[in-house]
């Protein structure tokens, strides 16, 4: 594959194996199916529990309002609650509910299963090198990141 070739490989196997994790995971899903922002707000609220909504914008490069919306909907599907920050009633801090703990939870272990299963059936070099190619996956995520903020 030549250097020039790279970018648009990477990119359409990535978004190929998300997708093709997901849609192997959506039949044992109980409740309603979640769209990526919103799968994304709910894991972000699991790793920084209490974030503010203007935070969590601001982490998922989302308006505010967009991130509001996303709260409306998942508050209504009992997957997050809202309470009144501590330094600042007006402001809400996001929290998961026990409902959306266990659905993530589900969510992690379910896709955990299918990929280990997944790459055991790969040879052993196909794995060391799925290894190695984590740290550059990671370092790329990092400068996409670091250039897109502000």
């Amino acid at each position: 594959m030549s250097p020039s070739d790279l970018p648009e490989s990477l990119i359409s196997v990535m978004s190929g194996v998300q997708r093709l994790v997901r849609r192997r995971l959506w039949p044992g899903v109980t409740g309603p199916r979640l769209r990526g922002a919103q799968v994304e707000l709910l894991r972000l609220v699991a790793a920084t529990p209490g974030i503010g909504v203007s935070a969590a914008a601001k982490e998922l490069y989302l308006a505010g309002n967009s991130v509001s919306t996303l709260v409306n909907q998942l508050t209504a599907a009992g997957l997050l609650r809202r309470e009144p920050g501590r330094d600042d009633r007006r402001s809400a801090r996001l929290l998961l509910t026990p409902q959306g703990e266990a659905r993530l939870r589900d969510w992690r272990e379910r896709r955990a299963a299918l990929v280990r299963a997944h790459v055991a059936g790969l040879g052993e070099a196909d794995r060391q090198a799925l290894a190695a190619a984590v740290p550059a996956l990671r370092r790329l995520a990092d400068s996409l990141r670091e250039e897109a903020a502000p």
